[in-house]
């Protein structure tokens, strides 16, 4: 069997071909042009909300490469503010340390629309019913989701290496902000021949008060051309409000948020110029508990589909951590 094609977290031109899809599963171009424009069809609008809004990755992983050393002194005081403010020990405790923090797994069903997203630290992949199951681009990251303050350990990890910018006042809230930008490298691995990802930057804001975390934004551009058509971009933005902070297992977690997106295309040979859709999520956590009982690393094996057209080695679940 021929391993599976990675496929780009990102819009696909119409006229590209189907190589990133299985035979069996409708392609992202031909998805995009069957119900992109159908505005009116509520599942459609679905798989549109799901596919940008349900399990998008962060744009840098947990383990940044950057050594601690090149962090500012002011984005270093905003972290360990946060740390104070969220409960978290210096050294990690009991039910709050990551001990495979890459490993992780998803699963969204909205009106009999199901999207699985997972990473066993190595390969993260995507399932959906149109796109079949497919691995991602570029190094395993965490979900964006889980940044929006419900892993307090990662925040602290990723932004701890973020660029202070100064101070905003956004929804209410005196805020100290922080910027993460992708570098070079990581954008490079997530292009390919004809998708070139330009920018990925993220802003975080916490608050002066609590030391929390109330806002993120994510903004990201890609340049889509495809041989003998003109090139078309498309800006995708994403702001989230991150509320209802309560305790559990002595850890401050986000229960209620809300998530807006804006995607804008543009370029091209657009008749009608620019093509702007918006959408929206709200979310609110019933129950959260950590040491799951009966959750172990096997968990998160990925499908067959995915560790049939990967190297042995990529797979070998005989490591000490599990044993």
């Amino acid at each position: 069997m021929s391993r599976l094609a990675p496929l780009s977290e990102e819009p696909i031109n119409e006229d590209q071909d189907a190589a990133y899809c299985s035979k069996k599963a409708q392609t992202w171009p031909n998805w995009i042009k069957n119900h992109f424009s159908l505005l009116s069809k509520k599942k459609s609008n679905l798989k549109i909300l799901l596919s940008f809004l349900g399990c998008p990755l962060f744009p840098v992983s947990v383990h940044p490469k950057q050594p601690i050393t090149e962090v500012s002194s002011s984005a270093q005081y905003i972290i360990e503010h946060f740390r104070a403010g969220d409960r978290l020990p210096e050294t990690g405790g009991e039910g709050k340390e990551h001990m495979v923090p890459n490993k992780w797994l998803i699963e969204l069903v909205v009106s009999g629309h199901k999207i699985v997203a997972g990473s066993d630290g190595k390969v993260a992949w995507r399932q959906t019913p149109w796109l079949g199951i497919h691995t991602t681009k570029g190094s395993v990251r965490p979900l964006r989701r889980a940044l929006q303050g419900l892993d307090p350990v990662a925040v602290s990890a990723v932004f701890s290496l973020a660029q202070y910018t100064g101070e905003k006042r956004i929804l209410g809230v005196d805020c100290f902000v922080l910027k993460l930008s992708v570098d070079q490298t990581d954008l490079a691995e997530r292009s390919d021949n004809t998708i070139e990802m330009i920018k990925h930057v993220m802003f975080s804001y916490f608050s002066h008060r609590s030391g929390l975390l109330v806002f993120l934004e994510d903004s990201y551009l890609t340049r889509i051309q495809s041989p003998g058509a003109s090139p078309t971009y498309w800006e995708i933005t994403t702001g989230t409000k991150i509320e209802d902070y309560r305790t559990v297992e002595g850890v401050m977690i986000a229960h209620t948020g809300q998530s807006r997106t804006i995607i804008t295309r543009f370029g091209g040979n657009l008749k009608a110029g620019l093509a702007i859709r918006r959408m929206e999520e709200t979310w609110m956590i019933d129950d959260l508990a950590f040491n799951v009982r009966g959750l172990s690393t096997e968990c998160f094996i990925p499908p067959e589909e995915v560790q049939e057209n990967y190297p042995e080695e990529v797979f070998d679940w005989r490591s000490p951590l599990h044993q």
